[in-house]
């Protein structure tokens, strides 16, 4: 008997990806905080990033556009109402593809991302939804906070 074909084409990291105790170093538990990051959108380093699983598309609020210094013409027309907001239709502001870089040396990932632009109150200043998770390859973990 013999198999005949060409091997799986499966990307191969260099890296390993491991969680362990010492990536929980800073924490204090019990805790489940949700996971919030500072990634690089544009050129600005972004606090307060939500790391949303549940998200099914990426989010920025209207007020941290204009910090980062875009305005309204930059955003493309949209219609796209989102449900969940206090349970009701946030209205699409347009949307703004940006690039944004996760991680550090050599760690680090850059994915250009679509967010849907909305003017609402927010503890957060962006949610990145499951699909980029997905884009940047990434492993959340709640328990680590990475």
């Amino acid at each position: 008997m013999s198999i005949v074909g060409e091997p799986s084409k499966r990307s191969k990291s260099e890296m390993m990806l491991e969680f362990g105790d010492p990536d929980l170093e800073d924490l204090k538990f019990p805790q489940d905080d949700p996971l919030v990051i500072t990634p690089i959108i544009g050129i600005c380093p972004v606090m307060r990033v939500l790391v949303d699983n549940g998200a099914s598309m990426d989010i920025m609020f209207h007020d941290t556009l204009k910090k980062m210094g875009y305005n309204d013409s930059q955003l493309t027309p949209s219609d796209t109402p989102i449900y969940g907001f206090n349970h009701v239709e946030c209205k699409v502001k347009g949307a703004i593809q940006v690039p944004v870089t996760i991680g550090e040396e050599p760690r680090e990932a850059m994915q250009m991302l679509n967010f849907q632009v909305v003017k609402a109150a927010s503890t957060y200043n962006a949610i990145i939804g499951r699909t980029r998770i997905h884009a940047f390859k990434a492993v959340p973990s709640i328990y680590h906070m990475y």
